[in-house]
This record gives C-alpha cells, structure tokens and sequence, in this order.
C-alpha cells in the first residue's frame, strides 16, 4: 500500500519537500495501523478509516505530544492518502490554531535595525532596507520596480506597484526618510553608471555592481546582511510585516492599510491587530503589578 501510495505521490503536482513530508507522516500512520491491528478495515472501511484516524490523532496529541501545527499536518498527509486510494478523506476534525499577529520586529529591534542601515556605507542598500521598512513593499515588487515606478517632490513621493499580487496596480505614499534615502540612491546610481564601462539597465530602479537589475534574492540577502549587523536575523518579508504591524496598532483604518498593503481581503489585514506573543506575556506580567 505504501509503495502504491509513493507511485501516487510522483504524480502529483507537489514540491518535492511536501512529497517527502507527505511519504513520512503516511508511513508512520500506516505503521501505526499495523501495531494496533486494524490496518486492512481502516483502508477499506470508511467507519472504521474515520475512527482509526480519529484515535491516531489522540495518540499523536497525547503520547507523541505534537503541537497543533504537526497534528495538522499529518491529518493532511492522511487525506491524501486516502484520496489516491480513492476512498475520500476521513472526517476528522483539524485543530483549532491559536490566532497570533504575524511577526514583527519590535520597538527595540527597529531601533537598532535603523542604527544599522544608518552606518551603512552603500546608499543602495540603505534606500532598499528603508523602502521595505516604510512603504511594505512584497520582495518581488520591490525587485520589479522601475525608475519610473517612483516620483517625487519636495513633500510629496509615491511609488507604483505595477504587478502587485493578483497583478493588481496600486500606488504607495513615500514619507520624508523614504524620499530621502532615495534620492540619496539614485545620486549614487548615477556615478556608479558614469565610472561604469559596462552597459547598464536603463529601466531599472535597483542595480546590482554589473549594472543589470539586481535581483529579488540579492535583495533579500542585502536586508539579512543589515539585520545581522544589528544582531538579528530577519528576511526581507519581515519588514513588510513590520510595517503593516506599525500602522494598524498606530491606528490606521484597516480599509486605507489593506489598500496599501494590496490585500485584497480585510481580513488579512486585521491578522496584524491580533496579540502577538509578546502581548501575551506582557498581559500575564502585567497581574503582578496589580
């Protein structure tokens, strides 16, 4: 059963970490069949499929101590196998997934991020950091953005994302050290292009020392080696969720954030006025002082 379930597996239209997870949580299910006896009902009875799957969730729960996450996890793996046996997925309950903010670097780690890119020596990688961490750009539409994706003025900038999610186009609001950064970049870009005897993007906003567009991945490790000065170790997403975190416990309405943020639902944004973790510790301490 199992080696019919990994020629299943080939077929499918799944990354092949997923593959593997997948083939891991199968077998252990399967194995665990086995030791209880009930291994050739449960994969052919839908009664006994729901109930044997239903115990194997409480065994994992109790006596392997899974967290939520990996209990999910392996309900999904099973629902996949029991489809490519084509008997559908049992009815078994996910669990219920404690509601947290999505991470943000607190007030005390964006001070110290900013004292970084402060000291920074390269004009570039400074405007790149502080574009993500004041206008929550997505890494990709950062990377696509164009010179003429950005104008400004003396109190006034904007930058448009042409191909957001969805390929949907909106246009996000540049605050002063944004513009300024900028500005500061674009002097740069213009030397690096005049010392430079080799040709060089026109059309793009971010150069990379060849002159050609520098790409998402090199943008990303540009934000990680900033971070690492300042003694963390965040990616460039974390930034976005940092932004959008300031503004929604800043309070801003939650309809102008999504348009900025290019959600297309509220309810994604509203996950950023959830409790993070460390509002919960914060409440819990805060009974001492009562």
């Amino acid at each position: 059963m199992l080696a019919r379930y990994e020629r299943s597996l080939k077929q499918q239209p799944l990354a092949e970490r997923s593959r593997g997870a997948y083939r891991a949580q199968v077998r252990s299910y399967v194995l665990w069949l086995a030791s209880t006896g009930r291994g050739p009902t449960a994969l052919s009875d839908p009664r006994v499929r729901d109930s044997a799957v239903r115990e194997y969730k409480r065994h994992v729960k109790a006596a392997r101590r899974w967290a939520p996450t990996s209990v999910n996890q392996a309900l999904a793996a099973i629902d996949n196998f029991y489809r490519s046996l084509n008997q559908g997925a049992p009815d078994v309950a996910r669990e219920d997934l404690p509601q947290s903010a999505p991470r943000a670097l607190d007030e005390a780690q964006q001070q110290s991020l900013l004292r970084s890119i402060e000291r920074c020596p390269s004009a570039r990688d400074r405007a790149i950091a502080t574009v993500f961490l004041y206008t929550a750009l997505r890494l990709s539409e950062l990377a696509a953005l164009d010179l003429a994706d950005v104008s400004m003025s003396a109190r006034r900038g904007r930058v448009k994302v042409r191909l957001g999610k969805g390929d949907a186009y909106r246009e996000v609001p540049l605050n002063s050290a944004t513009r300024t950064a900028i500005e500061e970049w674009l002097a740069a870009r213009d030397e690096q292009i005049a010392r430079s005897k080799r040709a060089h993007d026109p059309n793009a906003l971010w150069l990379s020392r060849s002159g050609g567009r520098l790409s998402a991945r090199a943008i990303d490790s540009v934000v990680r080696a900033l971070a690492a000065d300042a003694g963390l170790d965040i990616s460039a997403h974390l930034l976005r969720h940092t932004c959008l975190t300031n503004l929604v416990r800043g309070g801003a309405d939650v309809v102008l954030v999504a348009e900025l943020a290019g959600h297309r639902r509220l309810d994604t944004t509203r996950r950023y006025s959830l409790p993070s973790e460390a509002d919960r510790d914060a409440a819990v301490e805060a009974l001492l002082e009562r």
